[in-house]
């Protein structure tokens, strides 16, 4: 085989696995929704006739884990599926506090002054990202800083 050939063979493999790279974080990248609603009820199966399994409120995040119409299946922070109308969810980033307590700073840092404290299932919207802190806007308590470990959402 000419060096050429050989060359030409090792650049097609590279760009095979790049594009392959690609397409697979494509395709595992999860879709998030939240609730753009006061209250959104999240039902056993696509359809208002389902019985409601619970109410989720405004700003609540959920990971779309299938389509079904105008229907989409849901998973929340803790693993629970269920059904909620297409129509009633919005793309705007929120996260929900997975941690017993979180600890939300002026800054993205534990040197940073604790300006308040969030409790597990609490939700707020997603500000700004920095490595492994997010900006978040709390409703009472404004803006400020939270370890992305403490949260769960986008």
């Amino acid at each position: 085989m000419t060096r050429t050939r050989l060359f030409l063979r090792q650049c097609f493999s590279a760009a095979t696995a790049s594009l392959l790279v690609l397409f697979s974080t494509q395709a595992t990248a999860q879709t998030m929704v939240s609730v753009k609603a006061g209250t959104l009820n999240m039902r056993e199966a696509p359809g208002t006739n389902s019985p409601v399994l619970w109410k989720l409120s405004r700003g609540y995040p959920l990971k779309v884990v299938q389509r079904q119409g105008q229907w989409i299946k849901v998973r929340d922070f803790e693993g629970d599926d269920g059904w909620v109308a297409r129509s009633l969810t919005s793309t705007t980033p929120y996260h929900v506090v997975k941690s017993p307590v979180a600890n939300l700073r002026t800054g993205p840092g534990t040197g940073h002054r604790i300006k308040g404290r969030l409790e597990y299932g609490e939700t707020v919207r997603t500000v700004a990202k920095q490595g492994p802190w997010v900006k978040v806007k709390h409703q009472e308590l404004g803006q400020g800083w939270v370890a992305k470990r403490l949260l769960w959402g986008w």
